[in-house]
């Protein structure tokens, strides 16, 4: 998301480079990223080891769900990253205006030309999943995987999402691990990001519950010698519904925390503490009475 935004390509090259140093070979991005730049320096960085990848990419983020905006944004896409097919297509949000049926026989078109080999959605409520996975199903495919946001501020996708993802067998990606820079320890020392420059980050992490939440990341970050950055993405991983975070930096060597995640060893322990930090959404129930 950051390839032709904060990091130019020689930047955005050295990320990737790092990643695939890291063993990383999953790579996400979409349509709507950059005006195209990041799909277009994806396709270029990926190029030579192609056969070796996970690629993803997202469509219907603008223009809705209906068979021509796919098909003319997935086309727009393929030809940016100069390949016949991706790995994985997501549809980058929920439409309320187009039938379910008219999305899905459109990309069950795709997987049967060989286009993409699997179908996923992005930022869907659970209820919009299992509606768009029994439609898929109708047309003789299935839903995948799923890409919530989901960090330590961010936790709304622990009330239904990822239990329904264990449950139903979906393979999830959470987006945002790093709550848009809040829980790299950036702010509490003073310094400003995303969340001071862009409107809708500002909104979506303005309330101070969250802001003392990282701000005690820090702390215990601090204590056990470790980056911040580090035990939050190890949080979000440590989930037994989650299958990879997606991280994100704007440098190599801001990467480099992200990536430690790795190898870290989160105990429960740990991992509980971590928890306690914020809030526990509410049951889907909004019941907690064991009868």
């Amino acid at each position: 998301m950051q390839f032709g935004n904060t990091a130019d390509e020689i930047t955005s090259e050295q990320m990737y480079q790092a990643c695939r140093a890291a063993d990383v070979n999953f790579f996400d991005t979409a349509h709507t990223y950059t005006d195209g730049q990041s799909e277009t320096m994806v396709g270029k960085f990926s190029a030579p080891e192609r056969s070796t990848l996970f690629i993803a990419t997202k469509c219907a983020s603008t223009g809705g769900s209906g068979k021509a905006n796919i098909l003319a944004q997935f086309d727009e896409s393929r030809k940016r990253l100069n390949m016949d097919y991706v790995d994985i297509l997501y549809l980058h949000q929920w439409d309320d205006n187009t039938a379910l049926e008219e999305t899905f026989e459109t990309l069950a078109g795709l997987i049967e030309a060989g286009k993409t080999r699997h179908l996923a959605v992005s930022n869907f409520a659970a209820w919009q999943v299992m509606k768009a996975q029994s439609v898929a199903k109708s047309f003789g495919v299935e839903i995948a995987m799923l890409q919530p946001m989901y960090n330590l501020v961010k936790r709304q996708a622990e009330v239904e999402i990822l239990p329904m993802a264990l449950s139903e067998g979906f393979a999830v990606c959470p987006y945002s691990p790093l709550g848009g820079g809040l829980l790299t320890g950036k702010y509490a020392s003073g310094m400003t990001g995303r969340i001071d420059t862009n409107k809708m980050y500002a909104s979506r992490y303005s309330q101070q519950w969250m802001h003392e939440t990282a701000r005690e990341l820090a702390k215990l970050a601090r204590e056990l010698g470790v980056h911040p950055a580090t035990l939050a993405v190890s949080w979000v991983a440590k989930n037994a519904a989650v299958t990879a975070p997606i991280i994100s930096a704007r440098s190599a060597e801001q990467l480099q925390p992200s990536l430690a995640a790795l190898s870290f060893e989160l105990d429960d322990t740990l991992c509980e503490k971590l928890s306690s930090l914020s809030p526990r959404p509410a049951p889907a129930t909004d019941r907690s009475e064991t009868l």
